[in-house]
């Protein structure tokens, strides 16, 4: 256990997260032999070779060529490979490192398939991270405005009170409020996670040290690269699928047009997690790209704690008390959205041009009808495609 946890200490300095040659790589010889094989103290086989193919094919992570060629990009690093002092700096820092066979590693993060990390270095308190099933994700604008201050402080202090842990990036504006009021809210437990993009030896942004210092005290900080790594442009939406994986639902309280919350988003639809959007004034930037997931069908509008629960209560727990009276499926559908549901298939997901065709409406009239069939559970949105969902009969 101990040479694998060195091994795997070894390897997140080596490869850069989400290296699909390097973790399919040790998915096929394992952490000690892998890390033989990249540093050329072990030659591979061709077997190794095609089984790494065979892999990155099964998981869609594109094609590559040889073990020799992405050496190449691992070999400028061996030198600077110290396992023993990243696991010192963090026994040093109260913290530890953490391997998917050890007994605290979040098992949620198997669903990341070979984007699973290497390893997880962890700053906090040694307790059990918290099932997704009892952890959300609020994410967006670091420029947040008062409004979107505001909103994140109610949903996280709420939902915290309520039993969940609070899961965000550790930035300024939302995801501070976000951490800052899951503290506040938490009867105990883990209150609140910071997912980091660079070594958790290091808080940053330095402006959020005392708070990801207190949320290191009383939950936990993780990364998936070891001390002293920098945070990255391309760490920072690497990180994002962590964020979104540890959690059953991503909120975005407050994000532009283009945004990074907007990628824990699109990486939380790939997983299959519920995505939750707050709406804000259409005069407003920073909802920009609220309402644009809101239109395209990747998200449903939250307004409150309630509804963020019930997203992330499909066993129907946290749901509201059901309404007297059968309703029907087509209540309260215009003529157009019951065309639209009628061309919905049942299983296999249909495009908008083809829902188009079928239905005999205007492309931005089906992704309009999309987004409000999907609002009401009538229809989802499944790798870019569309079906009616188990509510649409």
């Amino acid at each position: 256990m101990e040479a694998e946890r060195r091994a795997r200490a070894a390897l997140s300095r080596l490869f850069e997260p989400q290296d699909a040659a390097g973790l399919a790589l040790v998915q096929v010889a394992g952490a000690e032999d892998a890390l033989r094989i990249a540093i050329g103290e072990l030659a591979a086989g061709p077997e190794i070779e095609e089984e790494i193919s065979r892999v990155l094919a099964d998981s869609e992570s594109g094609g590559w060529n040889g073990l020799a060629t992405v050496r190449m990009r691992w070999v400028p690093r061996i030198p600077d490979l110290a396992p023993d002092r990243d696991l010192a700096t963090m026994q040093r820092l109260g913290g530890r490192m953490l391997i998917p066979s050890d007994e605290l590693w979040p098992r949620q993060l198997a669903d990341l398939g070979l984007q699973e990390p290497i390893c997880l270095w962890w700053r906090g308190v040694e307790q059990p991270l918290p099932p997704a099933s009892s952890a959300i994700a609020l994410v967006g604008s670091r420029d947040s405005t008062s409004y979107g201050s505001s909103v994140t402080g109610d949903l996280a202090y709420s939902l915290a009170q309520r039993g969940f842990t609070i899961i965000s990036g550790g930035a300024y504006g939302i995801d501070a409020h976000a951490h800052r009021a899951a503290l506040a809210g938490s009867g105990g437990g883990v209150p609140t996670i910071a997912v980091m993009a660079g070594g958790v030896d290091r808080f940053y942004p330095s402006g959020n040290e005392d708070l990801l210092r207190a949320v290191a005290n009383q939950g936990a900080v993780l990364a998936e690269v070891p001390p002293g790594s920098a945070p990255t442009r391309y760490r920072f939406l690497q990180r994002n699928r962590l964020i979104a994986a540890l959690a059953s639902v991503t909120v975005v309280v407050e994000a532009r047009w283009r945004s990074g919350a907007l990628n824990t988003a699109h990486h939380a639809e790939t997983l299959g997690r519920a995505v939750g959007a707050v709406p804000g004034s259409v005069h407003s930037a920073n909802s920009a790209g609220c309402h644009r997931l809101l239109r395209e069908g990747g998200a449903v509008c939250v307004t409150d704690a309630g509804e963020v629960a019930e997203l992330a209560s499909p066993s129907g727990e946290s749901l509201p008390a059901p309404k007297t009276g059968r309703a029907e499926v087509q209540d309260g559908l215009t003529l157009e959205d019951l065309i639209l549901l009628d061309a919905l298939p049942l299983r296999a997901t249909s495009t908008v041009e083809k829902l188009a065709t079928v239905a005999g409406l205007s492309a931005d009239s089906v992704r309009a009808g999309l987004g409000r069939l999907g609002l009401l559970g009538l229809a989802e949105s499944y790798r870019g495609g569309w079906k009616r969902s188990g509510k649409g009969g």
